[in-house]
């Protein structure tokens, strides 16, 4: 392969370059078109001008995992989908000109609102939750990114967040490249996880403790731990603990220090089992079981420091892991119940079911929820004839059809969603909470159910994930 000069006008294999629109110390990026209009076009990138072009710099000098990186991103890029990553669209190999072509997003970085750090902390929440969205989505397609930073990062104009550059990531069913042919640390230093010290890359959590970190800066505007250069550097996260975010900014609430220093625990176990229970609780704060993490306003002592180090070692024999098995082990299990029409058979029914389904899977968070169905049109009593308030009334019913479960507070929440369309609710509930399992009773048949047809059969029909529908022993 010869060194090509990189001008506009230049066409490589059906691509012309247009514009340089950025040059790192690893790649250069370019706004191409194609040559030739055709179906790979429309149907990818959505028109034939919103193409960019990723070329590695090549040279005697250039760092070997630079390389290795570059062809671990055309190995993985083509087995992206969904709207949290950019869509592949063509490569050229090494035997050429090496290059990936790609959408051009036309939206902005999060590298840009670090700058302005620390933001109001209603923009810290939306933030994290809109990249632990796209992790956990990253994270069920096998692929683990293990460069979460700022300028990664990426916002389409219609909010949802986008993850790039690969050429650290892992993918659970393809070789890893740079675990094969590299020792030492790779990452960016700020946003290495504990882990990844030492060189374990197979775990998805070390994308949790990263977003730790993004959400730690834009809250505080300062990093949990510096920015280390060496090695030596890096090792002091496997046993030293950041100040905590509202002993910088006193405008952290609680809730969310909890949530930040949970992400940023130092042993993988310890922290969140999955980037959608992290969206999960950003997105309902009240239901955070609130522990020390929430009150904590200084560093560990000596004492916990010296226990943490003594425990690191034994970090290096992890056990085997990966993206979708972690994920397997700690779902989010959404219960239907129907508090207000339900039979006391039906909940104990959904009850024994659903602690089934819980004893199979350790780390599964549980969430209740019950419909208060409202008027399409007009004002909603808001109390009972009793005069007690429906939603609390109905709030306290999930309280009490959860208590025997005798769960941990922690992996447990209530919810009283109030729509006209219960099914409707039902599974737009479990579409923005990325529920994996929903668990929902039937009261059997009637005439009149099976001509408009049951929620649970239009949950089972539409609802993007595992549905269990369960009946209570006798019913028709």
């Amino acid at each position: 392969m010869h060194a090509v000069r990189l001008e506009p006008g230049l066409e490589i294999d059906d691509f012309v370059l247009e514009e340089k629109l950025h040059k790192g110390g690893m790649a250069t990026l370019w706004r191409v078109r194609r040559k030739t209009a055709g179906p790979a076009t429309s149907g990818a990138a959505g028109n034939a001008d919103a193409l960019l072009m990723k070329l590695p710099i090549l040279g005697d000098h250039n760092d070997p995992a630079a390389i290795v990186g570059f062809e671990v991103e055309q190995m993985i890029m083509p087995k992206l989908t969904g709207i949290h990553v950019p869509r592949f669209i063509a490569s050229g190999d090494f035997t050429a000109q090496p290059y990936i072509v790609m959408e051009l997003i036309s939206g902005s970085s999060l590298r840009a609102r670090f700058d302005e750090a620390p933001l109001p902390m209603d923009e810290v929440v939306a933030i994290g939750t809109k990249v632990a969205n796209a992790l956990h989505d990253l994270h069920r397609q096998h692929v683990i990114h293990l460069d979460i930073k700022p300028s990664n990062v990426m916002f389409r104009k219609s909010g949802e967040a986008i993850l790039v550059d690969f050429g650290l990531s892992r993918h659970d069913m393809m070789p890893d490249l740079l675990a094969e042919e590299f020792r030492l640390p790779l990452g960016t230093g700020p946003y290495i996880a504990p882990e990844q010290v030492l060189n374990i890359r197979n775990d998805p959590r070390s994308d949790l403790y990263a977003l730790g970190v993004l959400m730690y800066h834009l809250a505080t505007g300062e990093r949990p731990l510096g920015n280390p250069t060496s090695i030596r550097g890096l090792r002091r996260r496997l046993w030293r603990d950041p100040l905590p975010p509202r002993a910088i900014n006193p405008k952290v609430p609680p809730w969310l220090q909890e949530v930040i220093l949970h992400c940023l625990e130092v042993h993988p176990d310890a922290r969140y089992s999955t980037a959608a229970q992290i969206a999960f609780d950003l997105q309902n704060p009240e239901q955070i079981t609130l522990t020390a993490r929430a009150d904590k306003a200084r560093r560990d002592s000596l004492g916990v420091v010296m226990r943490r180090w003594f425990k690191s070692i034994g970090m290096e024999a992890m056990p085997e892991q990966s993206a979708v098995r972690q994920l397997a082990r700690a779902p989010i299990i959404m219960v239907a119940i129907d508090i207000e029409h339900g039979s006391e058979a039906l909940a104990d029914t959904l009850r024994r079911t659903t602690l089934r389904i819980l004893q199979t899977e350790p780390d599964a968070r549980l969430a209740c929820v019950t419909v208060q169905k409202t008027n399409r049109i007009g004002m909603d009593e808001v109390v009972d004839r009793h005069g007690q308030n429906i939603h609390v009334k109905h709030l306290a019913g999930l309280k009490h059809w959860a208590r025997p479960l005798g769960l941990d507070p922690a992996k447990l929440t209530f919810h009283v969603l109030e729509a006209p369309d219960p099914a409707a609710a039902i599974i737009d509930y479990a579409a923005v909470n990325a529920v994996d399992h929903i668990v929902i009773g039937s009261r059997g048949s009637s005439a009149l159910r099976r001509y408009l047809g049951s929620v649970s059969s239009q949950v089972v029909a539409l609802a993007d994930c595992t549905v269990t529908v369960v009946k209570s022993a006798g019913s028709a």
